[in-house]
């Protein structure tokens, strides 16, 4: 039998996942959690054989969630709505076992966690497409600089924390506008959250 702790944080689609996956023979759900920090307690009290996960959930994300499983004996497989390029790259890094789609069918579900099991990776299609995409090209401090911009910080309060002046952070600016092919500040937050790269 193949234990399955679910996480997502949205009540009728982590009802109806469970009622889904209870249906195959070979499967039964063994816990349900709504936020990233549960899930971890969950999937250390159940031991479960996979955990599916959601990636934007409260208190902690499915990805920080997937980090702090990485070398679990559970195996985390992201189900998401979001095809991103950063989300795929972190998951990759997470060393997860799978990368699906909510849209997919719930026998593509099944059959997935089937093959997972027995040590495959699966990667939904869609994605295939993004892991060729080109990767993020802002470097971490780049990142850290639209962070505290997307929090609405100012030029000012940003050089005062990061101990830079306040030209150092303009030209960071400058540097991501032009990288990142965008006019201004709120397009680069914008592309950045889109593609995934803001934590």
């Amino acid at each position: 039998m193949i234990r399955i702790v679910i996480a997502e944080d949205q009540n009728l689609l982590l009802g109806a996942l469970g009622s889904l996956l209870d249906l195959e023979e070979d499967m039964t759900v063994v816990g349900k959690s709504g936020n990233g920090r549960e899930t971890i307690e969950l999937v250390e009290q159940e031991d479960p054989d996979i955990c599916l996960m959601d990636i934007e959930m409260p208190i902690m994300t499915g990805l920080e969630a997937a980090e702090k499983l990485k070398g679990a004996r559970s195996e985390v497989v992201i189900l998401t709505t979001f095809a991103r390029p950063g989300y795929f790259e972190r998951a990759k890094k997470a060393e997860v076992s799978g990368y699906l789609l909510k849209d997919s069918p719930s026998e593509t579900l099944a059959n997935s966690i089937r093959q997972i099991v027995k040590g495959k990776r699966i990667y939904s299609p869609e994605l295939i497409d993004i892991a060729f995409e080109s990767g993020n090209p802002l470097t971490h401090r780049e990142i850290e600089i639209i962070q505290l911009l997307s929090s609405g910080r100012s030029t000012k309060s940003i050089a005062k924390e990061l101990h830079l002046s306040n030209g150092t952070v303009r030209n960071y600016v400058s540097i991501v506008l032009e990288k990142l092919q965008v006019k201004n500040r709120i397009e680069a937050i914008s592309k950045a959250q889109e593609k995934g790269w803001l934590k």
